[in-house]
């Protein structure tokens, strides 16, 4: 408790914004499918957003290195809650689509503010722990932001208005925050040349796993309602997928840290390839047994990415974790630019199954790639491994921030903050001594 008092604002503050990210996530594909948005515009919702979320995570250090972190923080809840009462008073999807992008852009600037407050509090003895206690409200601001949707009508205003009052909370507890401004932000780095040089595995399975939680997380909810479900149920399916998923990294960390995590990974990918095809022909199920498959289908999807970013730093050079992680992360957000509208294409011609079948092409691609490289390259012994950790799954809720706090960050983090604060003194000579000249 002596160390989680001084950062309960900021966690406040970052459960308000996973708590309105997951409601306007799951609202908007929702209200567009009601007002009878095509399915490639449902899908552009989704490749927006990852386009915005990358664009935040490169430009934001830039923004707070010039007008600081508060005043970064606050304008983009200001601008997400203007997003989302703009979305309702212009229901178009010339309109939606550019807005969500916004969304996106200020969602992953905010989150990186908030990380890097937490990350600067935490000492090395806490952040392990900060780290656990921060994914675990973030998971569960999530689900509560989907559940919300449960107490009302997706096809009325009350939503959007709740969304941008929570959005417009979330600024109070930073703002009011006595914790002192953090250190520069970690800068967005990707290094496709390398990364494939450490792990051709990871970095085609990033993006195919980039491609196949995009389209499921923006496109769920539109396959939930176009075979019949309620938005209770709805909402339970997109809850219950996250919380297994995150369940089911527990199991599946420990037995990637005991065998070849390409293994692990081909039966995670395999198992979602036959649950997504048995899910393309749900239209006999009944509601429970799809919220079940949907649930188990969670599980896997969501517990590919920690394990794929595990067998990537299984490779790279010792002090490089920042390095490899956060190229994945941009590898991740490619692929989920590409996914969703992928599936909203192939939904528009083979309703609904569309969604799953892309899904199954990229997990069956990547259980091939996967089996061919086991063939070409040997397993890494177990004492040389990377310990597994648990992580959020890919850019709904990771950012190059989120990589900072991991524990296996912490000597990289000084290092590379050390080269910042450098850059950023030798800018600001340079600067002086051209207001000078």
């Amino acid at each position: 408790m002596t160390h989680l008092l001084p950062i309960a604002a900021l966690l406040l503050g970052s459960a308000l914004l996973l708590l309105a990210g997951g409601l306007q996530g799951l609202l908007l594909p929702l209200r567009g499918s009601i007002e009878g948005f095509s399915d490639t515009s449902l899908g552009l919702l989704g490749t927006g957003w990852a386009m915005g979320y990358i664009a935040g995570c490169v430009l934001t250090p830039t923004i707070v290195s010039r007008v600081g972190h508060i005043r970064t923080f606050g304008v983009y809840c200001s601008l997400a809650a203007i997003a989302v009462l703009l979305n309702l008073l212009i229901v178009d999807p010339l309109v939606w689509i550019p807005l969500r992008s916004i969304s996106g852009f200020c969602f992953a600037g905010a989150a990186m503010v908030v990380e890097s407050w937490l990350s600067e509090r935490a000492t090395p003895e806490t952040r392990g722990r900060v780290f656990g206690l921060y994914t675990m409200i973030n998971l569960g601001a999530t689900t509560a932001g989907q559940m919300l949707l449960t107490l009302g009508d997706p096809a009325g205003f009350l939503f959007f208005v709740i969304g941008s009052i929570i959005y417009s909370m979330a600024l109070l507890p930073t703002a009011l925050s006595t914790a002192a401004a953090p250190v520069p932000l970690a800068q967005a780095r990707l290094d496709p040349r390398a990364l494939w040089r450490n792990s051709p595995v990871a970095v085609v399975s990033v993006f195919l796993a980039g491609m196949s939680n995009s389209a499921f997380g923006t496109l769920g909810a539109v396959y939930g309602r176009q075979i019949g479900l309620s938005v209770t149920e709805i909402a339970t399916m997109m809850s219950l997928a996250l919380l297994v998923g995150a369940l089911v990294q527990i199991p599946v960390g420990m037995l990637s840290d005991r065998m070849d995590r390409r293994i692990v990974l081909t039966g995670l990918t395999g198992v979602a390839c036959i649950i997504g095809s048995a899910l393309s022909f749900a239209g006999s199920l009944s509601a429970a047994a799809t919220i079940a498959l949907i649930s188990a289908f969670g599980g896997m999807i969501y517990s590919m990415y920690p394990v794929i970013v595990a067998h990537a730093n299984d490779h790279s050079p010792p002090g490089e974790f920042l390095k490899t992680s956060g190229g994945l992360l941009m590898l991740f957000g490619a692929g989920s630019i590409v996914g969703p509208l992928s599936a909203a294409l192939l939904m528009s011609l083979t309703k609904p199954g569309g969604l799953f079948n892309v899904t199954s092409l990229a997990h069956l691609a990547i259980v091939g790639f996967t089996i061919w490289r086991m063939t070409q390259r040997a397993a890494v012994a177990p004492e040389n491994k990377e310990e597994f950790i648990s992580m959020p799954s890919g850019v709904r809720f990771s950012t190059p921030e989120t990589l900072a706090m991991d524990p296996r960050a912490e000597e990289e983090r000084e290092e590379l903050l050390s080269e910042m604060e450098t850059e950023t003194a030798d800018e600001k000579r340079d600067g002086r001594l051209a207001s000078e000249d």
